[in-house]
């Protein structure tokens, strides 16, 4: 078990804010309708071919998905790919992308770069201002050169850059580390970059996963309050914590050639033990957020606004009751879930990037993630400004 927090220091200058967001959606669209035929179509194709061992008894017939039991299961409704037709397509359910030239940008670069030029523009900052950029993913698409490297060249930033993976915490798990730079005279401005191609890494021939992932990028511009637009957020505290746990796992990696006969199987794919997942971790996110409110003075009854990570609504709800002492609202924990999927890492920050901007002056809120690790971040928000 690690745990490690971080506050801002009253008595220096230097201090950590959030100065901008971007965010980068994928056009392509598949429906819970949509990749419920498709899966069902599946179904129906494999029971066929494997209809004799069926019948006697050597193989149990794969079960139809629906609408109905994806939605109650995690209250998804849509997802965005970076490209769908191979997904649906039963024969192959899998994403299908050309590969790019060594002298290419490559594809999460591009999604990557899109987000952090929005929060560039976002701030009024030229890309030369920036200092370091932290590519914080879940998945990496390849092992080097790194992918902030890249996403720094084709940005045109100075500096120093380089990637992170804490699964579904990366994202708030950069924040932090962005924000030590800052507070230990670093770095002046940070871009903490998530792009998230989580269709690569789902099994979507799994009925109990096969609806979970999204893709999409989310950029946060995290700088020196001293050079920060007259709108930004204080960051008033972060908080960090790790817990061993094998109940969600992808074993996909570099040494999968030195074991060629278990290359294609489902383990190298996401797999994870839902119920478990659910009943351990809400307790250690609540209690988390909890004891480092205590610890940063802050009455979690007051927080404005919970950007939570969009994983599950049900596990979302159960968190936000604990934290504020009652059922939450839609506008006290916003929901962005249900159009975009589990996106990993990249789902507390599109909940802030979408709704934040009705928040006044003194506003507290928290963007927390939490995933596979056991990993748990948590940032701790004033807002300043109009």
């Amino acid at each position: 078990m690690v745990s490690q927090s971080s506050s801002a220091n009253a008595d220096t200058h230097i201090r950590p804010v959030i100065s901008a967001t971007g965010l980068y959606t994928p056009t392509d669209v598949i429906t819970n309708e949509e990749l419920v035929e498709s899966f069902n179509a599946f179904v129906e194709r494999e029971n066929a071919a494997n209809a004799g061992a069926i019948e006697v008894g050597e193989t149990e017939a794969l079960q139809p998905s629906s609408v109905g039991f994806i939605e109650k299961a995690s209250g998804i409704k849509a997802r965005h790919v970076v490209d769908k037709e191979a997904i649906l397509d039963p024969a192959i359910m899998a994403p299908r992308y050309r590969e790019r030239g060594n002298d290419e940008l490559s594809l999460m670069a591009e999604i990557g770069v899109a987000a952090c030029r929005e929060a560039l523009a976002m701030a009024g900052r030229d890309p030369e201002d920036v200092d370091a950029v932290l590519c914080a993913a879940s998945n990496m698409q390849r092992p080097y050169p790194a992918m902030a490297i890249e996403i720094q060249q084709a940005l045109g930033t100075d500096g120093f850059a380089f990637d992170m993976n804490v699964a579904c915490s990366s994202a708030t798990f950069g924040i932090q580390t962005a924000a030590d730079y800052v507070r230990a005279g670093h770095a002046r401005s940070v871009l903490v970059v998530s792009p998230e191609i989580t269709s690569g890494h789902l099994n979507w021939r799994d009925r109990d996963s096969h609806f979970i992932f999204g893709d999409v990028a989310t950029a946060v511009l995290v700088e020196r309050a001293d050079m920060a637009p007259a709108e930004h957020w204080d960051i008033l505290g972060t908080r960090l914590k790790t817990v061993f746990s094998n109940n969600i796992r992808n074993n996909f990696g570099f040494l999968n050639r030195a074991h060629p006969e278990t290359v294609g199987a489902a383990d190298k794919l996401f797999v994870q033990e839902g119920r478990k997942v659910f009943k351990e971790v809400v307790p250690m996110v609540a209690e988390m957020i909890l004891s480092e409110a205590e610890r940063l003075g802050i009455d979690p009854t007051s927080l404005r606004r919970l950007w939570l990570h969009q994983a599950n609504a049900g596990m979302n709800r159960l968190i936000a009751q604990r934290v504020l002492g009652h059922e939450a609202s839609e506008d006290e924990s916003p929901t962005v879930l249900d159009s975009y999927g589990n996106t990993s890492s990249a789902g507390s920050i599109i909940a802030f990037h979408r709704h934040r901007a009705d928040l006044a002056h003194g506003d507290t809120g928290l963007v927390c993630s939490f995933g596979a690790g056991y990993s748990v971040g948590a940032v701790f928000l004033r807002k300043v400004g109009a």
